[in-house]
C-alpha cells in the first residue's frame, strides 16, 4: 500500500509540475556541432549540456551537416557504419521503420507494442515506434550518435545508445534553402527551407517541404517492371518567439507520410513448407542478386501519414536554466503485401497510434565546482492494430488488439570537480511504466480481458575523468540501461496474448580517451567497454494448432549475454581544405543461457498423422542479431578555391569506404543441424548456429561526390552543382532478412540493400 500511495503522490507532483511549469525552459544553447573561430571545436549536448565533445566523458560520435550534404545522404540509414559498432537498416514491413543497432544490441522488429533498443531524438522529442524513424536529412543542425546505455539523461529504451537529432531553428533573417535532385531508378527529390522574419528580434518563422520519390530497384520476374517504390513527403513550420534575452518558445507543426510499394524478395528454400507451391524463381535463389528479383501477386499497399507539434520553451531564471519540451505525435498505417510467398501468405495491417510526451528539466551551477541536469519526464501512448491474412486463399481468424502505455520518471545528473582536472559525475533515474493490452480474435471465441502489468526501475550512473593537459582527457564509467517490459502485440493463443515479458537491463562499464595532438589538427578518441546484458527480450517463434495461421512470434526473457569491445573516431586536419575522418570498432558477444522449448514436428506419426512434442533448444552458441564483429569507415573531404568566369567559388570533393562484418539478423535455428536431432528424440537440441540465409555477407560499400559551390552575388546567395555516386562497388545482398516459422520453417523473405546509384542535386542558398 505505502507503495502504490508513494506513486500517487508522485505522479500527481508531476502533474503539478507540468502545470505550474509548462511556460519555463533553458536558454536556448548553442546548436550541437557547431565549431568555435579555429573551425576545430566540435560542440555537442549529449549530457544536456553544451560542452566540446573532447570534454564529454562518453562515447559519441557527431555529424555535421557537411558531411550528409558531402555524401548526399538521404535519410538515418545513409549513418549505417559511418560511426564504430553502429548499424541502421531499413525494416521492409513497416512505414518509414529502421533497425537500429549499437555495440551488439538491437531489436528488430515494427510491432507498436515492442519498444525500440536505440532511442531516436529529435529535436528534444523521443520517437516510441521504429516507424517514423527514417528521417529526412535536408533540414539538419547536426546529429551525434551516443554508444553505451543512456538511461539517466535519455530515460528507459536507450539501453544501446541514442541517436539525437537537432533540426535548425528559425534564423529571424529572410533566408532561405533549396535543392533538386534527379538520380538513378526514377529518383527525384525536392527540398525547400524559407525564413521568414514576422516581428523583427521577436517573432521569426520557418516553413519546410521535402519530397523524395523513386520507382525503386526490385525487377518483376517476367515483365521486368520495376517495383519497390516510394514517395516520401515531410513538410510544416516552426514560429519562434524570443521577447527577450532570457526567454524563448519554438513551435513546430509537421507532418510526415509515405506510400509505397512494400515488396520483399524470396529467401525460401528446398524443405520449407510452402516450397513446392510457388513458382519458378521464388525457392533456392541466391541471397545475392536473387534477391532483386520479385514475384508480387495481388494488389500490395503501403500508406503512412504522421502529424506532429513540439513546443520548446526556454527560460534562463537567475542562475538555474529550467527547460520544457512538450509533444504530441500521431500516425495512421495501411499495409498490405504477400511478403515474397505469391499469394499463398496475404496480410492486411491497418494501425493507428499516438503519443504524447512531457520534459521538464533544470540545470545550472552549485558554487564554481559542481553543475547538474534534473528533471521530470511524462511519455503516454496507444495504439490499435487490425490484421487479416489469407492463407493459401482461406482467412483465418482476424487479429484486433489495442495496446496502452504510460511511463514516468525523475533524474538527477551531477559533475563535481572534486581536484584540479578531475572530476566524478555520476545520478540516476527513477523510471515507472505501466502497460496493458486487449486481444480478440475475430470469428472465434478468445477474447481477452484488459491485461495490465507495471515496472518500476533505478537506473544509476557514476564516472571519474582526468585531464592531465588541456588536450587529453582519461576517463571511466559505470551505467545502467532498462528496457520497459511489455505484452507481446502479435499473440494469437489465450497465453501469449496475455502473458508479459520482464524487463531487460544492460550495465555496461567503460573507459577511454579523448586527445588531440599537433595543435589540434588531429584527434583521437578511443573507448573499450564491457556490456553485461540481462533478461534479453528476445524474438521466438513457436507452432499453433487450427484454425490459426499455423505459428506465432512471441517474445520472451530467454537469455544472457556478454559483450565486449573497442571502438576509435578519428579526425585529422593535415592541410588546409582537407578533413580525413576515420571510425573503427570491434565487437565480441556471446549468449548464456538462452534455452527455448517449443513444439516441433517429430517425423514420427501415430494413426497416420504426425505426432508434435515439446523440445528444448540451445541457442547459446548462436550469434547475436545485427552484432557485426568489426565495423570501419574513412572518409576524406577536400575543398579547393575555383573561379569560373566572373564567379568566385570552390570544388568539393568527397570520397568515402565503408566495410562491415557479416552478421546475423534473426535468431533461427539452421533447419540442416538440428533436424537429426529432433528426429533422434533428443530432450536439448543444441543449436551451433542460425539459418544460414539470414546471415548478411561483410559490405564493402564506396560512396562518392564532387561539388561546385559558387557565390552567386555579394549579399551571400550562393549556388551549388553535386554529382554523386552510392555504393559505387555494386555490392548487393540482404538489407533485412527473416524466416516464417519453424519445425518445419514456412518460407523466409528479406528486403535487398539499394544497389550502385548515381544522380545530381542542384541547390541555392541566400
Amino acid at each position: 500500500m505505502k507503495r502504490h500511495s508513494s506513486i500517487r503522490r508522485f505522479k500527481a507532483s508531476l502533474y503539478a509540475s507540468i502545470a505550474m511549469m509548462s511556460g519555463w525552459a533553458t536558454a536556448h544553447a548553442q546548436e550541437a556541432g557547431a565549431s568555435n573561430a579555429d573551425g576545430n571545436e566540435i560542440i555537442v549536448t549529449a549530457r544536456r549540456r553544451v560542452e566540446s565533445i573532447q570534454d564529454t566523458p562518453i562515447s559519441v560520435t557527431a555529424i555535421a551537416p557537411s558531411q550528409l550534404e558531402g555524401a548526399a545522404a538521404l535519410t538515418i540509414g545513409d549513418l549505417q557504419g559511418a560511426a564504430p559498432n553502429v548499424l541502421i537498416t531499413i525494416a521492409p514491413t513497416g512505414a518509414a521503420a529502421a533497425n537500429a543497432s549499437i555495440r551488439g544490441i538491437a531489436f528488430a522488429d515494427i510491432e507498436k507494442s515492442f519498444d525500440p533498443a536505440v532511442g531516436v531524438n529529435v529535436d528534444g522529442v523521443y520517437i516510441g515506434t521504429s516507424t517514423g524513424q527514417m528521417l529526412d536529412f535536408f533540414d539538419i543542425a547536426s546529429i551525434e550518435i551516443l554508444r553505451g546505455p543512456q538511461g539517466t539523461l535519455f530515460g528507459r529504451n536507450t539501453i544501446a545508445g541514442v541517436i539525437n537529432v537537432r533540426r535548425t531553428r528559425p534564423t529571424g533573417e529572410w533566408g532561405g534553402k533549396f535543392e533538386a535532385s534527379m538520380g538513378r531508378y526514377g529518383s527525384f527529390g525536392a527540398r525547400a527551407i524559407l525564413n521568414v522574419p514576422i516581428v523583427e528580434g521577436v517573432l521569426a518563422a520557418k516553413l519546410f517541404e521535402m519530397h523524395q520519390q523513386s520507382d525503386g530497384f526490385y525487377k518483376t520476374i517476367g515483365t521486368g517492371q520495376k517495383r519497390g517504390g516510394s514517395n516520401n513527403e515531410n513538410f510544416g513550420g516552426s514560429l519562434l518567439f524570443t521577447p527577450s534575452d532570457k526567454f524563448d518558445a519554438l513551435l513546430t507543426l509537421e507532418q510526415q507520410q509515405q506510400k509505397f510499394d512494400p515488396i520483399t524478395s524470396s529467401l525460401t528454400r528446398a524443405g520449407d513448407a510452402f516450397c513446392d507451391y510457388l513458382p519458378t524463381g521464388l525457392c533456392g535463389g541466391n541471397i545475392t542478386d536473387d534477391l532483386y528479383n520479385v514475384f508480387p501477386v495481388g494488389e500490395h499497399i503501403g500508406r503512412y501519414k504522421a502529424p506532429a507539434a513540439t513546443l520548446e520553451m526556454n527560460l534562463q531564471a537567475g542562475g538555474v536554466k529550467i527547460s520544457s519540451v512538450t509533444s504530441y505525435r500521431e500516425s495512421k498505417e495501411t499495409q498490405q503485401q504477400d511478403f515474397s510467398t505469391a499469394g499463398l501468405y496475404l496480410a492486411r495491417r491497418d494501425q493507428k497510434y499516438h503519443q504524447i510526451s512531457q520534459e521538464l528539466r533544470a540545470a545550472g551551477d552549485i558554487g564554481s565546482k559542481i553543475d547538474y541536469v534534473s528533471g521530470l519526464y511524462y511519455f503516454k501512448s496507444k495504439y490499435h492494430i487490425l490484421q487479416h491474412t489469407l492463407v493459401f486463399g482461406a482467412p483465418v481468424p482476424y487479429q484486433d488488439t489495442v495496446g496502452k502505455s504510460e511511463s514516468y520518471a525523475a533524474f538527477l545528473d551531477l559533475n563535481w570537480e572534486i581536484l584540479p582536472r578531475v572530476r566524478v559525475s555520476g545520478g540516476g533515474r527513477w523510471t515507472h511504466d505501466e502497460k496493458s493490452m486487449f486481444t480478440k480474435l475475430g470469428g472465434t471465441s478468445l477474447t481477452l480481458s484488459p491485461t495490465t502489468k507495471s515496472w518500476s526501475k533505478f537506473t544509476p550512473k557514476a564516472g571519474i575523468d582526468y585531464r592531465p593537459n588541456d588536450d587529453m582527457m582519461f576517463y571511466g564509467s559505470w551505467s545502467r540501461g532498462y528496457r520497459s517490459g511489455g505484452f507481446n502485440g502479435r499473440g494469437l493463443s489465450a497465453f501469449s496474448a496475455s502473458q508479459p515479458y520482464d524487463p531487460e537491463t544492460v550495465d555496461s562499464f567503460e573507459v577511454g580517451l579523448k586527445s588531440e595532438w599537433l595543435d589540434r589538427k588531429l584527434s583521437i578518441n578511443v573507448a573499450a567497454f564491457h556490456t553485461n546484458y540481462k533478461s534479453i527480450q528476445q524474438s521466438t517463434t513457436v507452432a499453433l494448432p487450427a484454425p490459426s495461421t499455423g505459428n506465432e512470434t512471441v517474445v520472451t526473457n530467454a537469455a544472457s549475454a556478454k559483450i565486449k569491445g573497442l571502438e576509435m573516431d578519428l579526425t585529422l586536419r593535415p592541410v588546409e581544405g582537407l578533413t580525413l575522418r576515420s571510425s573503427v570498432g570491434y565487437t565480441k558477444s556471446k549468449f548464456g543461457g538462452f534455452i527455448v522449448t517449443q513444439p516441433v514436428t517429430t517425423g514420427v506419426t501415430l494413426g497416420g498423422a504426425p505426432i508434435t512434442e515439446n523440445r528444448n533448444f540451445d541457442f547459446s552458441g548462436v550469434d547475436l542479431i545485427y552484432a557485426p564483429k568489426i565495423t570501419f569507415s574513412v572518409n576524406g573531404e577536400y575543398t579547393h578555391p575555383v573561379d569560373v568566369g566572373n564567379f568566385s567559388g570552390k570544388i568539393k570533393l568527397n570520397a568515402g569506404y565503408r566495410y562491415l562484418a557479416r552478421y546475423d539478423q534473426q535468431i533461427a535455428a539452421d533447419p540442416a543441424l538440428y533436424i537429426t536431432a529432433v528426429q533422434a528424440g533428443s530432450s536439448t537440441v543444441i543449436v551451433p548456429r542460425n539459418d544460414p540465409r539470414l546471415r548478411s555477407d561483410p559490405q564493402n560499400l564506396v560512396d562518392a561526390s564532387i561539388s561546385y559551390i559558387w557565390d552567386m552575388n555579394t549579399a551571400g546567395a550562393k549556388g551549388r552543382v553535386t554529382i554523386y555516386g552510392r555504393n559505387l562497388l555494386d555490392d548487393r545482398g540482404s538489407n533485412t532478412a527473416f524466416t516464417v516459422a519453424a519445425w518445419p520453417t514456412l518460407w523466409g523473405f528479406s528486403s535487398a540493400r539499394e544497389p550502385s546509384t548515381y544522380g545530381v542535386q542542384v541547390g541555392f542558398e541566400f
